[in-house]
């Protein structure tokens, strides 16, 4: 099998490679392009193209691939946002994910902004550099004894859930489908309904879904039921939060303290070098409250989850090439 893999990074080429040794039937060809209409016809030749999650799969895009004779779209994500998941199934293109992948590093690295905007360890950390040792604005709160709300409890959500008991915090889940375990184990003190979360937790982080039903979830009208002060999170999916209404939050000072990963306007910026450009971002309003830590959608980035997200994508590549069963729940269509 034939593979193009599209917006190839250094740390891309290096997981892959590595794990490529026990795959000897499958050959991957490496670009830095990304895969969009435009660049689509890249693939002619190749069984198979390799995605992110800031790709363009739109109809185009699959027309001119399944054009090609592409059968196998891999999305070495879990997200498949970018994939018009109709229109692939139409023509007959098989689409597959990762579909999770280390959730112990996003939940670290979501406790890591937490404590960092909480804490406002980047503003200390600057002023330290700058021979500056003063201790004005920098104070936070402690999380022992307080309440952490997750807003669901799948396997992210869940090692988070396990992260904060580790802190001695009490811990509200709330999710579609209750993990009745989580209870039984202790990890999770009692689920509840998404307003009962807003406000009771004196920290919320996002692991949920996004649908037409989460969009904008965290909007005016939910950042109004929370606590006042409540240090918020958002690892999960951007479009889970209205980011005017974020920041409308800050700026009230209802919410306390905010550490984000993705939020709803990042498509154009995933993974790209914009230094040099003039641009009208929301990321520089954020970045300029003091008890906001930003970052780029790196939560899953260790060296873990880069192997698990290639050793995922090429079990799928197999299956596909030999008609044997794809990873469990990787299948999109």
């Amino acid at each position: 099998m034939n593979i193009l893999f599209f917006g190839t990074a250094s740390y891309d080429k290096a997981s892959f490679t590595k794990e490529l040794a026990d795959y000897p039937e499958i050959k991957i060809d490496f670009t830095e392009t990304n895969l969009t209409p435009m660049t689509a016809a890249l693939a002619r030749g190749y069984d198979a193209v390799c995605a992110f999650v800031n790709a363009d799969c739109g109809a185009m895009t699959l027309e001119i691939l399944a054009g090609f004779g592409v059968k196998l779209v891999l999305m070495r994500c879990a997200g498949f946002d970018a994939v018009n998941v109709p229109v692939a199934e139409d023509l007959g293109i098989r689409v597959t994910r990762v579909p999770a992948y280390s959730p112990e590093a996003i939940a670290e690295h979501a406790m890591g902004l937490a404590l960092a905007a909480n804490r406002r360890i980047c503003k200390g950390y600057i002023r330290v550099r700058e021979n500056d040792f003063s201790l004005n604005g920098l104070v936070g709160n402690t999380l022992y004894g307080k309440t952490a709300g997750i807003v669901g409890t799948g396997r992210i959500g869940a090692a988070l859930c396990r992260i904060c008991k580790g802190f001695g915090m009490k811990v509200l889940g709330s999710d579609l489908y209750p993990n009745q375990k989580l209870v039984d184990e202790g990890v999770v003190d009692e689920y509840v309904d998404y307003d009962e979360l807003y406000r009771r937790s004196d920290l919320i982080s996002l692991h949920a879904f996004l649908n037409e039903e989460s969009r904008h979830m965290i909007n005016d009208d939910s950042i109004a039921k929370m606590k006042d002060g409540v240090i918020f999170v958002n690892t999960g999916r951007g479009g889970l939060v209205d980011t005017q209404a974020l920041i409308r939050g800050i700026l009230s000072g209802k919410i306390g303290a905010a550490g984000i990963d993705v939020y709803d306007e990042e498509g154009p910026n995933v993974y790209q070098n914009r230094a040099g450009e003039v641009i009208d971002s929301v990321t520089a309003r954020l970045c300029s409250f003091p008890n906001v830590v930003m970052t780029s959608h790196q939560a899953f980035f260790t060296h873990e989850a880069l192997g698990e997200i290639a050793r995922v994508t090429l079990d799928n590549a197999r299956a596909f090439a030999n008609g044997t069963d794809f990873v469990d729940r990787s299948v999109v269509c």
